[in-house]
């Protein structure tokens, strides 16, 4: 596999191997040309939205604040010249040169990707010294940034702060971080970044759910697709002297019903592909606003392609695909060309298949894919 400039010019099995999950690395100048500007105003407005998540981090005489948008307008007006920061989630989901990013990162699997959040900072504008429990790059763009960081084994936090702030951090090395800059830290891998003057960063961050939301998570997927038959019967009932007792023998039943719950790798699997491409709770999909019928949504399509809207994901394994939490039923012969549509998040009109037209149409009208050319949502 080719060098990647995202990483240095390392090969993505090089950074894998030694990087990934292990130490921190600085790559100077690995993306400059970000697109078209984000400024501070365009983030205030998105930051005012319902379906945005959004964060204000002020710290003042060493009392740190934390309000979460959305925010009136005249709230961020009202911000001084210094020592705030602004943060918006998912701004991948709003911006196609954004999510172009994001995407950009795809030598980490789709699975594991999670979102592109941009904080904007004055100078002074910080979130304090801290670690994060996932994986994170961190670029810069605008104006420069200190960031410090350790890898220090005490995580203890500031007591009554509403924000997660490590109490003694001892910075180990220290970077600034010009525009194009970026910064790769490993889970739990403490590190504190200040603004020197107005700028952005763009934060990479992956998909890493605690063993308690998987476990949690599958037991409701085992709940909507788990059918064990027969009930509680106890035709051997024997008095008992105490009735608010719960018996031994309708424990021991209940254990027996319990112990026939069973899972195998493919109910995992089938789990994993409704769990991890499921919207977050405040995304939502725009139906397509033209009105085509089935015929000239494929005449459509065959002439100008599919994209997946910014907020779609589709993953798959083996012949099993799956799309915002749903389950696809695709055709094997169509099988390669999902595929495609999946890795690449668009697909030529001259690939398109009569039967994945079908599809199409469907996920068309509800809003996770657009004809390409149209504005995404």
């Amino acid at each position: 596999m080719n060098p990647n400039p995202l990483l240095g010019g390392l090969t993505p099995q090089q950074f894998l191997a030694d990087y990934w999950h292990k130490k921190p690395l600085l790559i100077r100048g690995a993306l400059k040309d970000v697109g078209p500007e984000v400024d501070l105003a365009w983030l205030s407005r998105l930051a005012q939205q319902d379906d945005v998540e959004s964060r204000l981090i002020e710290c003042k005489n060493g009392r740190w604040n934390i309000e979460r948008g959305p925010f009136r307008p005249g709230r961020l007006r009202r911000l001084p010249e210094t020592d705030w920061t602004l943060l918006v989630q998912n701004v991948n989901h709003h911006l196609p040169h954004i999510a172009d990013i994001l995407w950009r990162f795809d030598f980490i699997p789709y699975a594991r990707l999670d979102d592109l959040m941009i904080s904007y900072a004055p100078p002074g504008g910080t979130v304090g010294p801290h670690f994060d429990s996932y994986d994170v790059f961190l670029l810069q763009v605008g104006g420069p940034k200190r960031w410090q960081i350790a890898a220090q084994d005490d995580m203890e936090l500031v007591e009554g702060a509403p924000l997660k702030v490590l109490k003694d951090f001892k910075a180990e090395e220290e970077y600034i971080l010009e525009h194009g800059d970026m910064l790769y830290l490993p889970p739990r891998y403490a590190h504190y970044g200040v603004a020197l003057e107005p700028g952005m960063t763009y934060s990479v961050g992956f998909r890493a759910p605690s063993a308690q939301e998987l476990a949690t998570q599958f037991l409701v997927y085992l709940q909507d697709h788990l059918c064990l038959e027969g009930m509680y019967a106890d035709p051997g009932l024997a008095w008992q002297a105490e009735p608010a007792k719960i018996g031994e023998s309708m424990v021991d039943q209940v254990l027996d019903t319990l112990k026939r719950i069973d899972w195998k790798r493919e109910d995992v699997a089938d789990f994993l592909g409704h769990y991890l491409t499921d919207p977050k709770a405040h995304v939502f999909f725009d139906g397509a606003e033209d009105e085509l019928d089935a015929e000239a949504f494929a005449e459509a399509a065959r002439g100008r392609g599919i994209s997946l809207d910014l907020k779609s994901l589709i993953l798959y394994r083996d012949g099993a695909f799956y799309c915002n939490g749903e389950k696809l039923e695709v055709e094997d012969d169509d099988v390669a060309l999902w595929q495609q549509l999946a890795n690449r998040r668009c697909i030529d009109g001259d690939a398109l298949s009569e039967s994945m037209l079908e599809m199409l149409y469907e996920g068309w009208q509800i809003g996770y894919w657009h004809l390409q050319g149209a504005v995404a949502q």
